[in-house]
């Protein structure tokens, strides 16, 4: 049975620009925004549309994962919502049988957005549980954060 685990931060981002970053410009500016963490990212599949498989290159500090592909699975552009499904290595070699990460932004200032975000996940086995989605949780936390300082510092 899949489970959710959802969170939210205010980005000191305006929403059109944050929305540019998380759906048009991802594979370009997170090996930017968390250079630590992603050494790469290839778009292998796609437009950029949904359908589209993004290979994520970790560097050597993230072990014991070298790589995680993500397909974008939803798209919209008028709820600003974006969700990206592992469908290869990262967590799917951790104990998941089922991984995607929503965003979903709405303005609640000029330059203020709200960045919901829910983790939808599965285990391969139904003992297995874990604070992994926690962690998650906060990573993508993190980096939405190391996000909004890189499209500040652009400004």
């Amino acid at each position: 049975m899949t489970k959710e685990f959802n969170s939210q931060t205010e980005i000191s981002v305006g929403l059109g620009t944050l929305w540019q970053a998380l759906s048009k410009d991802l594979a370009f500016i997170t090996p930017k925004v968390i250079p630590n963490i992603v050494k790469d990212v290839k778009v292998i599949e796609g437009d950029g549309g949904i359908g589209t498989i993004l290979h994520f290159t970790f560097s050597s500090d993230v072990q014991p994962v070298s790589y995680q592909r993500e397909k974008i699975t939803e798209l919209d552009e008028f709820s600003h919502e974006i969700g990206l499904q592992v469908v290869e290595g990262g967590h799917l070699n951790q104990g998941f049988s089922y991984y995607k990460i929503s965003y979903q932004l709405s303005e609640i200032g000029e330059n203020q957005t709200l960045a919901k975000v829910k983790i939808s996940y599965d285990y391969e086995s139904d003992t297995q549980e874990s604070s992994h989605p926690v962690k998650t949780s906060e990573a993508v936390l993190s980096f939405l954060r190391c996000l909004e300082t890189y499209l500040l510092n652009r400004a």
